[in-house]
């Protein structure tokens, strides 16, 4: 993975580029969240870890930005703000995990590893393709019968795991984990929530059942089910 650290405290800078080369990940370091933005928006980046408390912009506005800008990074937010409210904020304004400091650097390469598992397999690099949907993961752009349909992240990820996975069904708990990336009430509906936005919004671009539920057990999408 090529990993982008964003943090000001340059002798915590230091010890996680020393010791990520150490484990052979490629390592480049910004000291501000200005700077950082203009990293991340230059791309080759696997993995951002990323400081709340930066200068000229903070870690939550970046990583925010980043995700309105639908940049296909996965973000690990380092803070020394511990409160549970932080952490949701954290993770609501985009990070796909975090680490309060100090931390053990086991856990984080335990964190990064987990990390890097979670995005296999929706982040093939090819165009998906399911019957007349197609989904492009590098412009994040989704086609359905020639047209285009916008999508928010969320529904964006959701659909694009489901197309990875065509034609098998996938369980609520995996799209729980695989898409949200972060642990939610095993009892949420929010898998079925935006299930339905998304038919929704393939539905207003013409009926469609491409995605089919199997109940009891969760989703799947099938060409099959497109209607003649």
């Amino acid at each position: 993975m090529n990993i982008l650290i964003v943090e000001d405290d340059r002798r915590i800078a230091s010890f996680l580029s020393r010791g990520l080369v150490a484990e052979g990940y490629q390592v480049t370091v910004a000291e501000d969240g200005r700077d950082g933005l203009e990293h991340i928006r230059q791309g080759g980046f696997d993995l951002v870890i990323l400081d709340r408390m930066l200068p000229y912009l903070n870690g939550l506005e970046v990583c925010r930005i980043v995700r309105e800008e639908r940049r296909p990074v996965l973000i690990l937010m380092l803070t020394a703000k511990d409160g549970i409210q932080d952490k949701v904020d954290g993770l609501k304004g985009g990070a796909d995990d975090y680490l309060t400091k100090p931390f053990a650097f086991d856990e984080l390469l335990a964190r990064l590893v987990a990390l890097k598992r979670r995005r296999s397999p929706q982040d093939d690099p090819n165009v998906l393709t399911v019957g007349q949907l197609s989904l492009d993961p590098a412009s994040r752009r989704v086609v359905y019968d020639g047209r285009s349909v916008a999508l928010t992240v969320r529904e964006f990820e959701l659909l694009r795991y489901l197309m990875a996975n065509a034609d098998r069904v996938v369980s609520r708990q995996r799209l729980l984990n695989s898409v949200w990336e972060y642990g939610y009430d095993p009892g949420t509906k929010i898998v079925d929530v935006y299930i339905r936005y998304l038919r929704k919004k393939l539905e207003d671009e013409g009926p469609t059942s491409l995605i089919q539920t199997v109940r009891g057990v969760g989703y799947m999408i099938s060409a099959s089910h497109e209607p003649k």
